[in-house]
């Protein structure tokens, strides 16, 4: 049903596209200077800018309404570069379209409400615009796939998806968790689309962006989203996250473009180490799967001698052997955390189920 699209745009080879502009159109003035700034870089691609704005708190500001579509029309006409804004519902999509806007995109908390999603397949029956699509704030990959397929219904064939990184409660230097495993489930399922990385949201803070950046582009994303302002301190909305057009300009000097396959190289070392990998890999599932075995064997037990299935001493004094082990080996304890959390689930989740089969197991 989901089309492959990965021509739209055409991209140059070892050119990513760039999106870039303010967070939101605050003045006709401020529109046009950031738009002439950023046109002397021809490698960017799309201008965009908020035209409506979907805050967190009421009070602030919310961006300028319709007035900026005009705004945005003068920019194409004098500059001659597609223009980009989100949109959240119907009257929004009427708008833009009514405006000549060439490429609309959906924000993160419209992506995680699938009845706002609809509405605006709706609206955009008939018209096949190129939408992109943020991930919804929360890590939920399957509501980001639904979203492109409730477009793809109404007749959308050139999407994109915009990788923004999800909202987190615990204090961490990006505004956003990145939440990288997103992008590679999303590839496993949708592995033409074009994705775009958004390192303004990710990094919440213009000091990050090339870190970021960086890192989207060695995972082999296709283009970048940057928010960029002619005076970004100066900003009405999320200052610390946007760069002037100068800054955007020495961020993509910097980035350091990777082929996923270059040409001309002799890939027999790799092969040998990726044989390497494949057969470690195979032990792994086989030890998984002897594990498993032994858990049943376990689950048995506790349930004839009236045991629960969570051992909350037990698990707590496994988890910090293994990160105690992992640190002698050069391992990221995290990393050993987040494993041993899947593994230690998928024991409980088993189980559960033997438990939930039968009051006694011979």
């Amino acid at each position: 049903m989901l089309i492959k699209n990965k021509a739209w745009p055409q991209l140059k080879k070892n050119e990513p596209l760039i999106i870039a502009g303010p967070c939101s159109a605050e003045t006709e003035e401020q529109v046009m200077q950031t738009a002439k700034a950023l046109k002397s870089d021809n490698r960017v691609n799309i201008y965009r800018a908020g035209i409506w704005k979907p805050r967190t708190k009421p009070g602030s500001f919310e961006g300028v309404g319709s007035i900026g579509l005009a705004w945005l029309r003068r920019v194409k006409k004098e500059f001659g570069i597609p223009v980009a804004i989100e949109v959240a519902n119907a009257k929004h999509v009427g708008e833009a379209l009514k405006a000549g806007i060439d490429i609309l995109w959906i924000g993160a908390r419209t992506t995680a409400n699938p009845f706002a999603v609809q509405e605006i397949a709706d609206a955009l029956k008939g018209v096949d615009i190129p939408v992109l699509v943020k991930n919804p704030v929360n890590p939920d990959v399957a509501l980001w796939i639904g979203a492109i397929e409730r477009l793809s219904k109404a007749g959308i064939t050139r999407f994109g998806a915009v990788h923004r990184g999800v909202s987190q409660f615990e204090k961490s230097s990006f505004r956003n968790n990145p939440e990288w495993q997103m992008v590679v489930e999303l590839r496993e399922q949708l592995p033409d689309i074009l994705l775009i990385n958004d390192p303004s949201h990710i990094s919440g803070n213009r000091e990050l962006i090339h870190k970021v950046s960086q890192t989207a582009m060695d995972l082999n994303f296709d283009g970048l989203m940057i928010e960029s302002h002619i005076e970004p301190d100066n900003a009405w909305s999320d200052a610390a996250q946007q760069v002037s057009p100068q800054q955007l300009t020495t961020i993509l000097n910097r980035l350091i473009i990777r082929a996923e396959t270059p040409e001309g190289i002799e890939l027999k070392n790799i092969d040998e180490l990726r044989k390497s990998i494949n057969f470690i890999d195979e032990q792994i599932i086989d030890l998984l799967s002897y594990r498993s075995n032994v858990i049943k064997d376990i689950a048995k037990f506790k349930l004839n001698n009236g045991m629960t299935v969570f051992q909350k001493n037990r698990w707590s004094s496994l988890l910090a052997k293994h990160q105690k082990h992992a640190e002698k080996l050069s391992l990221d304890p995290k990393l050993i955390s987040k494993v041993f959390h899947a593994i230690h689930q998928n024991s409980i989740n088993t189980q559960n189920n033997l438990l939930n089969k039968s009051d006694k197991i011979t």
